[in-house]
């Protein structure tokens, strides 16, 4: 007999994400064309810095037949439009496929006179203020009143609506420099915070003990990466096997591996699990050379409209996925290539869009996995200390 008894499902942190992206705006209020137009402004002017889209809903009077193949039964068509990339589905697409459509998005603009966002942007257009106050149960989160040019106050029904609304900025429809000014703030604004995540968990084979424990500095390599990506970090973390947590100082904070058998793929797996909103400059502990500098200059040239930001490697140029800052829109690509069979760092890199970095000192990412390397690191570092 099946138990009938309420299951719960496993408690997971969920990214703060709307219906389409993180940082979403529906625009309502005006005729869509004027949407449409106030759209094309801000997405020309923000493009340049920002991946922006937009999501709209084809009137009536525009819809003639289906596609291409959609026509014939297909439910999916491709087509290589050269300047361009277009993807037409039968099948109503819901939230969750709109979020995997839109997750690299910075910024998301919506014509709100058909869909809905987590963010509004009232226009107050004296023609539009039935149809506006229709859709009164939309305004969740009204961010921006933009007054048409012939409308001078805020409708009634707005004030009472709208908790607060006189401390809103509002600006004329025609104020478009203070319009892309404010949603430059909102994204910027939005800047993921930055943790630390020091990769402490493997197994170190070939070095024959834990490359954690290495001690060239007076204390053991896991807490020495920790310490320094403190001062550039919200918070820090070590990543370890259930079985080392024991092992950690109680003064730093651990995340276990919950994607196991995965190496670091599933270290930086599992702390996107614990908080999917926060990016993660994730440096291995097996770096005794790393300083500061490098830190630095790997968040100083931070890019979060891509992936990561990550530094190349200088012999081969492929980037270095174990000294790398993932933004949270990373996580989601990390499961995509799970999906399909791949758990390498390095090969999401590759086939993403991402910003690579030379590093100031090469030298700094010379990592140690056998009791040679540790040798030679540590007549390098006697050198150091002789020259000084």
């Amino acid at each position: 007999m099946i138990s009938k008894e309420h299951k719960k499902h496993a408690s997971l942190a969920r990214p703060a994400l709307g219906d389409f992206a993180r940082n979403e705006w529906a625009i309502l209020g005006a005729p869509c064309i004027n949407i449409k137009l106030l759209a094309d402004t801000i997405i020309n002017a923000l493009s340049a810095t920002y991946k922006c889209a937009y999501a709209d809903t084809s009137h009536n009077d525009e819809v003639i037949l289906p596609p291409g193949r959609i026509a014939n039964g297909a439910s999916l068509e491709y087509t290589d439009q050269i300047n361009y990339q277009q993807f037409n589905y039968r099948t109503p697409l819901k939230p969750v496929k709109f979020r995997q459509q839109f997750e690299e998005a910075d910024l998301v603009l919506v014509n709100g006179n058909h869909q809905q966002a987590k963010a509004q942007v009232v226009i107050i257009y004296e023609n539009k203020k039935a149809s506006l106050q229709k859709r009164i149960e939309q305004l969740t989160n009204v961010q921006l009143i933009l007054l048409d040019d012939r409308v001078d106050e805020v409708f009634d029904f707005i004030q009472e609506a709208v908790p607060g609304w006189q401390t809103l900025p509002i600006y004329r429809l025609s104020d478009i420099e203070k319009i892309i000014s404010f949603f430059d703030t909102q994204i910027q604004k939005a800047k993921p915070v930055l943790n630390g995540l020091v990769l402490a968990g493997g197994k170190s084979t070939r070095m024959g003990f834990d490359k954690g424990l290495i001690n060239l500095y007076g204390k053991e390599q896991r807490y020495y990466v920790a310490d320094l990506l403190k001062p550039f970090c919200n918070e820090v973390y070590i990543s370890c096997r259930p079985d080392q947590k024991k092992e950690v100082r109680d003064s730093y904070k651990t995340i276990e591996d919950t994607f196991t058998g995965l190496g670091p793929f599933g270290a930086i797996l599992s702390a996107f699990r614990e908080d999917p909103d926060k990016a993660l400059l994730v440096v291995t502990c097996d770096l005794p050379l790393l300083d500061a500098d490098t830190l630095q200059h790997l968040i100083a040239n931070r890019n979060v409209s891509t992936i990561a930001t990550a530094y190349e490697n200088n012999i081969d140029g492929l980037p270095e996925p174990l000294i790398t800052i993932w933004e949270p829109k990373s996580y989601p690509v990390l499961l995509a290539f799970l999906a399909q069979g791949y758990s390498c760092p390095r090969k999401v890199l590759i086939n993403s869009e991402i910003a690579l970095l030379k590093a100031p000192d090469p030298n700094a990412l010379t990592n140690v996995n056998t009791p040679e390397d540790m040798e030679k690191i540590k007549r390098e570092l006697h050198q150091k200390i002789a020259a000084s």
